[in-house]
């Protein structure tokens, strides 16, 4: 993908900097990992610190001293997980915001001036994520409103332009909950409208894990394989290599930072729980194929003592190992695509990666 602030190589993994910065990492840090892009979000930085605040400062990239590419969430799924605190209708969706109670709407058009204001290179229509599950006959409904909205905010992205001087792409997002002709209409629909890219949305929301393969599939059958296409909020390391061979290009998850932050790490040999008493004269690399600061230069015996005596330091520490474990599947799935040998590596690679440290 050649975006505005530089091109990202596929099949990638962003990780999750929802209120412009990825929890308990630097960008420095990013860099050195080899983060291509990461994430913003449209609903949490339009509360706070707000589009007046990040115009001020040149826009988002220029506020967090990110120079490289940014992917903004519309704040749909946002919204959806408020459900308490927020209405949808034609026009768009109100809500209260959950700092203060402020009543707020998101329009399309309004999302996407937002995201001109944050300057994100890739920007998302506003969708309804369908709760699941739902009755077939809502999901229809709910998807034939986010296909409107999308078209709305085509017009406005067609009428506006970026502010920074940075090119900004805008991305559909295919809803219709676990129903294959529901998806189908979807998929078709925003492929008429036209859009730089494709996102599918609402799924890993709680249905199985086969079921999100099956829609997925449904999806990619119909997305056009020349642009990129983006499985929202997934997942775990099998979630993305499975999804990598039904056809997906990009994926984001707040895994690997919150399972970092609660002493879990991921490894070429399963996942293992740092604050287990196997680990505590353990001084060896958290995973010895992996080449990250953390792996480098600390023990599992060290992180253990991090997390025990809650220190920071460990959150931080796991956070990156497990970063930059993602980034190294996405890149190694890369070169195995190239090679012309993934279906044997990813074989291979989950089988490596089945066994499963319990907490103790």
């Amino acid at each position: 993908m050649k975006l505005g602030h530089g091109e990202v190589l596929t099949p990638v993994f962003m990780p999750v900097g929802t209120q412009g910065t990825v929890k308990a990492v630097q960008p420095r840090e990013l860099r050195e990992i080899g983060a291509q892009i990461i994430l913003g979000n449209t609903y949490h930085l339009y509360l706070r610190p707000g589009c007046d605040i990040l115009q001020a400062a040149g826009g988002l990239h220029s506020f967090m001293k990110w120079d490289g590419p940014i992917l903004t969430d519309s704040g749909g799924f946002q919204v959806y997980s408020l459900a308490d605190l927020r209405g949808i209708e034609e026009d768009g969706i109100t809500f209260k915001s959950h700092i203060d109670g402020s009543v707020h709407q998101f329009t399309p058009e309004q999302v996407v001036d937002t995201q001109r204001s944050l300057g994100s290179d890739v920007m998302m229509v506003l969708d309804e994520c369908a709760a699941f599950p739902c009755e077939e006959e809502y999901a229809r409904r709910s998807n034939a409103m986010t296909v409107r909205w999308a078209e709305r905010c085509k017009v406005r992205f067609e009428e506006t332009r970026p502010l920074y001087g940075a090119e900004q792409s805008l991305f559909g997002i295919v809803q219709g909950s676990v129903f294959p002709g529901i998806r189908e209409e979807s998929a078709a629909e925003l492929v008429k409208l036209g859009f730089d890219g494709y996102a599918i949305g609402g799924l890993s929301v709680g249905e199985p894990a086969e079921v999100m393969y099956r829609m997925t599939e449904t999806c990619t059958r119909i997305l056009p394989a020349r642009r990129p296409r983006y499985l929202m909020g997934v997942g775990t390391p099998e979630n993305i290599l499975e999804s990598i061979a039904r056809g997906i290009d990009m994926f984001d998850c707040v895994m690997p930072t919150r399972n970092g932050r609660n002493a879990v790490v991921f490894t070429r040999r399963g996942k293992l729980n740092l604050r287990n008493a196997r680990h505590a004269a353990d001084f060896g690399p958290v995973d010895p194929e992996c080449s990250c600061y953390t792996c480098r230069s600390f023990s599992r015996a060290y992180l253990r003592h991090l997390f025990r005596a809650r220190e920071i330091l460990g959150l931080q520490l796991a956070s990156i190992h497990n970063l930059a474990f993602y980034l190294w599947l996405t890149a190694a799935a890369r070169d195995a695509i190239i090679e012309g040998r993934f279906a044997s590596w990813k074989s291979a690679a989950l089988a490596a990666m089945a066994p499963e440290e319990r907490a103790e």
